[in-house]
């Protein structure tokens, strides 16, 4: 075991920027990052200001959109045509109040990982975290990409043909809005107040997609790190019987070791679910509408086949999959390993071991056998099988919605 302890991590800090890396990227510019207790007020009067700044231009959107989709939308085709975007707008404020929210909790939770990689001694437990941490961060990469670009390219796809409009026997030429303005509050048809409407949507839509893809990607990275650590016990588990480089069984500090490392590990994913159990229910019923929506559109611009808008709506569609597919896979994967810890336990080799440890494993695998949930709002568990049923039932809410309206 010589070849695999090394003195010090002194690459602690550099790995756990590397994790993080994308997640700052992501939170910083809309102020949703959390701050250390170093921070001077200048900072924190400056994420306040991101903070207010955020609200105001998703709001800006938001309200005058709802207005219209109820007060002005003469038919159900209209207002189904603006009750997309306006959902993911919502689902991309309520996201932004679970980052706002839980932002000490989120910090904590960042701590908690630098302390993991300090602590790291051994070469091949840096190994076996930095190759769970390069997942996180692919996963992190694609969400974002995805996310972002689906949503930017579908707002642009949506103003990219101007459209030409008669008022008091006047010809206009607009470009046309994901989210229309209610005209008694803000009329976007003329210039330049439609051009100025059209700059303030994509700014919203950044602050949306930016806190969908930062509680995804922190989700992602935070039970990836927490995969990596549940690897470290599987390991020291299965080393509690051997010798040291010494020739000495030191069989009680191993026990600590594990014991603390396990109890270290069900924390940090308590805290997660209490970060993110809200966030996974509004992605849970906001992408079984979205997709219901996206579909339906697809079908109704079939017959006057538009490429940019239907490539959009393929885009933002499997998006919208897959930050759903990455929340319940993280759901199934921390409960399959934490169930596993108990497994491992029982194929150590127990009856080489003093009377007193081995019946310290045997509270570890009843630990172990108490299912650990990840859940959206606390009211259903999250899986690939929630993930097969909330694809199902966006189908049959399209079927139900192309019977109602055709």
């Amino acid at each position: 075991m010589t070849d695999t302890i090394v003195l010090k991590n002194v690459k602690s800090k550099s790995d756990h920027d590397y994790s993080l890396q994308l997640n700052r990227w992501y939170l910083k510019p809309i102020g949703a990052w959390p701050l250390t207790g170093a921070s001077n007020v200048i900072g924190r009067l400056i994420v306040l200001l991101q903070n207010i700044i955020c609200w105001f231009i998703v709001c800006f959107i938001m309200i005058p959109c709802f207005l219209h989709m109820i007060l002005e939308a003469e038919d159900v085709q209209s207002k189904l045509n603006v009750f997309g975007p306006l959902l993911h707008r919502i689902m991309g404020l309520m996201n932004y109040m679970t980052l706002l929210k839980h932002r000490s909790d989120i910090r904590d939770s960042i701590q908690q990982m630098e302390k993991d990689w300090l602590l790291v001694e051994r070469v091949d437990d840096r190994e076996i975290m930095l190759q769970q941490a390069k997942l996180g961060r692919l996963i992190a990469l694609i969400s974002g990409i995805i996310m972002q670009g689906g949503t930017l390219l579908y707002s642009i796809a949506k103003a990219m043909k101007p459209v030409t409009i008669v008022v008091n026997n006047d010809t206009l030429t607009m470009y046309p809005m994901t989210c229309p303005s209610y005209r008694k509050f803000i009329d976007t048809r003329f210039s330049p107040m439609n051009e100025i409407m059209l700059v303030v949507q994509f700014m919203s839509t950044f602050v949306v997609g930016s806190s969908i893809v930062g509680v995804c990607s922190l989700a992602a990275v935070f039970a990836t790190h927490t995969c990596g650590q549940l690897d470290v016990l599987y390991k020291r588990l299965d080393e509690l019987d051997k010798e040291d480089e010494r020739g000495n069984y030191i069989v009680k500090e191993k026990m600590v070791d594990i014991v603390e490392r396990h109890l270290k590990i069900l924390s940090f994913i308590t805290r997660m679910e209490n970060i993110f159990h809200d966030a996974s229910l509004v992605e849970v019923t906001g992408s079984t509408i979205t997709m219901c929506l996206l579909g339906y559109y697809s079908i109704m611009n079939w017959a006057n086949f538009d490429g940019a808008k239907i490539a959009a709506y393929v885009i933002v569609y499997v998006s919208q999959g897959f930050n759903l597919f990455i929340f319940c896979y993280i759901g199934e994967i921390l409960t399959e390993q934490c169930k596993n810890v108990g497994q491992a336990a029982y194929m150590t080799n127990w009856y080489n071991l003093n009377k007193t440890t081995a019946r310290g494993l045997v509270l570890i695998i009843l630990r172990s056998s108490k299912l650990i949930r990840i859940t959206a709002g606390k009211l259903f568990q999250l899986s690939i099988a929630t993930f097969g049923d909330v694809l199902r039932t966006s189908i049959a809410y399209l079927n139900i919605l192309r019977t109602m309206t055709t």
